[in-house]
This record gives C-alpha cells, sequence and structure tokens, in this order.
C-alpha cells in the first residue's frame, strides 16, 4: 500500500503561481512508481493533468508550458508546479501512483490518461483561481 497526501492548494489571483506537493508513504517510496496528477470540478468526471513515468513527462495540452511535474526520490514527494494560472484551472487536484509502466502513456495495454488506470490516491487539495 501506499499512502499519498496533497497540500498546497489555495485561492489565489489569475496569473498566479502555485506548487502543489504530494507527499508519499507506505510500502516503498515514490522511486518505484509513476506518478501523475488529476483534477476535477463539481460534476465532471477526473480529468488527466500530468504524469511523470520513468524519466518522461506528460501533460494534457492546456496545461503545457505552464505546469510542470516533478519528484524527488529522497523525499518521496511529487510536485505540480503551476504557473500563469487561469480561473478554468478551479478544481480539486489529486495526486495518484501506479506501478513503472513500459511505453508512452497510451501505447500499453492501459490508457494511463484515464484515472480508473491508476491504483493509488490522495484525498485532494482545492485550487480556486479568481479573475
Amino acid at each position: 500500500q501506499v499512502q499519498l497526501v496533497e497540500s498546497g492548494g489555495a485561492s489565489v489571483q489569475a496569473g498566479d503561481s502555485l506548487r502543489l506537493d504530494c507527499a508519499a508513504s507506505g510500502h516503498t517510496g515514490a522511486y518505484y512508481y509513476a506518478v501523475g496528477w488529476f483534477r476535477q470540478t463539481p460534476g465532471q468526471e477526473r480529468e488527466f493533468v500530468a504524469a511523470l513515468n520513468w524519466n518522461d513527462r506528460y501533460y494534457v495540452d492546456f496545461v503545457k508550458g505552464r505546469f510542470t511535474i516533478d519528484k524527488d526520490n529522497t523525499k518521496n514527494t511529487v510536485y505540480l508546479q503551476m504557473n500563469s494560472l487561469k480561473p478554468e484551472d478551479t478544481a480539486l487536484y489529486y495526486c495518484a501512483a501506479t506501478p513503472l509502466f513500459s511505453g508512452t502513456l497510451s501505447s500499453g495495454s492501459k490508457d494511463y490518461r484515464r484515472a480508473t488506470s491508476w491504483t493509488y490516491w490522495g484525498q485532494g487539495t482545492q485550487v480556486t483561481v479568481s479573475s
């Protein structure tokens, strides 16, 4: 079992920056897992934002150039640096982890852009961006 705890969510203004942290604990550290960030708004499905698998980083188009995913294996922590925030980025952000996989995000038997492909989840942290 892996436990994930997100932090860093806040209410900010459009154009501001924010960093979300996800602390991993449990059976093994973050080193052995692919990590990802998803977000969800009321009434909508959880949507893919970013992922880091081995040394490959993936982003959904609407955050490319603004968000950066990274992890510190020594601290078992995953980060999502969010710059140039927009009101449409308002959502509950979730950290996710799953065993490292081969291939790209959607080239194997699983599509890791889908929330159902991820094994472990945090409880979420709210980001609200005002115009």
